[in-house]
Parts: structure tokens; sequence; C-alpha cells
């Protein structure tokens, strides 16, 4: 009996352990040819964990033989990858991902019974909840993600980390200042911040308004903005937040740029 009773303890201390040990930690990396791979949310399905994929498109997240891992963001088509003997066995994977192209190629309305009437029809069409960080609660889900000057800054300022350089600081910094790489990545993402911050000027008012009241061509419109962008007398007003001073401002600069463009 008590022979019996240590054979069942062994075989239930080596279950457990093998329970503990049928999982492991799978490392890769999401690619794309030409879009951002920051973002990526990767869910186990299995086992209901996710993460989320660095600047570089890493990521790092626990399987089991027979499970499964989906790849979405908004960008992207959505991707499902069973983790089969041989991908289990490896120590890192690589996944490519394809652009997600939004196109409308035909509209069935029969089954939903929609009348046209969108006030009428929006109660009736349900949506399934969006698979997004902050619907699935990940950490830092809702902090701002960065431009790619702001993360090109962010690298150029705090180094990379060196396995074996742990008491050395890093090199890459003071290169980077050195080199002045550190003052133009500054200086890149301070005309980004003023290139949006004038884009959102312009969605203040109707184009109507640049045609009849500022007299400024369609086709020209963009190239006005960045005139009055690089004013100060336009920066120090869009810093007031006052939209009417905002507007004089605008129509000074217009009497200048039709001067200086023949457009009088």
């Amino acid at each position: 009996m008590k022979r019996f009773f240590l054979v069942l303890v062994c075989f239930a201390a080596h279950r457990g352990f093998s329970q503990e040990t049928d999982s492991k930690v799978l490392q890769g990396k999401v690619t794309s040819t030409d879009k951002d791979v920051v973002g990526v949310v990767v869910q186990n399905t299995s086992t209901k964990d996710a993460v989320i994929t660095d600047i570089d498109g890493n990521f790092a997240i626990r399987v089991r033989l027979n499970d499964t891992l989906v790849f979405s963001a908004v960008h992207f088509l959505k991707k499902s990858l069973p983790v089969t003997e041989t991908l289990y066995q490896s120590n890192f994977v690589e996944v490519p991902m394809q652009e997600f192209v939004n196109q409308l190629k035909e509209v069935v309305v029969t089954p939903y019974n929609l009348t046209g009437d969108l006030s009428r029809d929006v109660d009736r069409v349900t949506f399934e909840k969006a698979v997004s960080a902050e619907a699935m609660n990940l950490p830092n889900a809702h902090r701002r993600v960065p431009t790619q000057s702001e993360r090109k800054l962010q690298q150029a300022t705090a180094g990379k980390f060196n396995v074996g350089m742990l008491l050395s600081p890093p090199l890459d910094p003071i290169i980077n200042a050195i080199t002045g790489r550190t003052k133009m990545l500054k200086n890149r993402v301070k005309v980004d911040k003023t290139y949006a911050q004038t884009q959102r000027v312009q969605g203040f008012y109707a184009d109507s308004l640049f045609l009849t009241t500022l007299k400024i061509p369609m086709d020209k419109i963009d190239d006005f903005m960045y005139f009055c962008e690089v004013d100060e007398a336009f920066q120090a007003a869009v810093e007031s937040q006052d939209k009417l001073r905002i507007w004089d401002v605008m129509i000074e600069k217009s009497r200048a740029y039709r001067e200086n463009n023949d457009l009088d």
C-alpha cells in the first residue's frame, strides 16, 4: 500500500511538472514592406493572453502546442498562425503582414432589412466589438502612439541595451549628439508638430472661405497654409487658440500671398 501511494505521488508530481513545462515563450517579429509594425495585437486565442509589438515589430508571448496566434491591426489583414510542432520547436518566428485595403466592391442590404434612412437603420444593425488594444485593456493601450520622428529621437537619445555592458553607458546618445543627429531629429519633431498644428487650423475653416474671402485658389490652399506657417505672428495666433485672431492674421497673409504670386 505504501509503495502504491509513493508511485501515485510521484506520478502526480511528474504530471504537474509536465503541465508547467509544456508551454514556452515564443519570440518573433511582425514585418511589412511599407507599413508601420508597432502596436500590432498578438493574441493567443487558446489561452486568451495578448501582447503588443514594439517599435520594430518584435513580440514575445507564451504558447503551447496546438495553440493559435492571431495578429490584428487596423492597417493589416487579420492573420492566424497555428502553433505546430515545427513552430513550437523553433526559437523565433517572422510573421509577414498584408496591408488592409478598404475597397467596397458590393453592398447587400436585403439580409438586414434596411430602408436607406440612416436615422432608422442605425439601430437595426449590430457591430462586433473591434479588436484593439483599448478594447482588450492591454497595458499602455491608451498612450498616444509617438510619430516616426519622435520614435527616432527617442532611440537616438536613449541608446540600445547591450548585454555585457551593464556598467557602461550606451554610446549611441553620445555619438548622435556629437554628429548632430540628435539636433536634427529634434528639429524634425518640431517641424512635424508645426505642420500637424497648421493642418488642424486649416480644418477650422471651410474651403469656400479660402476661395471667396481670402481669394486663394483651391490648388494653392496648402501652399498658402505653409506660407502662413513660417510666420511668427501666425504661430502666436495659433497658440492663443483664438479662431478670430487666427482668421485676422490669415486675411492679412492672404493679401501678401496674392501679391507675391500675382493672383490679384
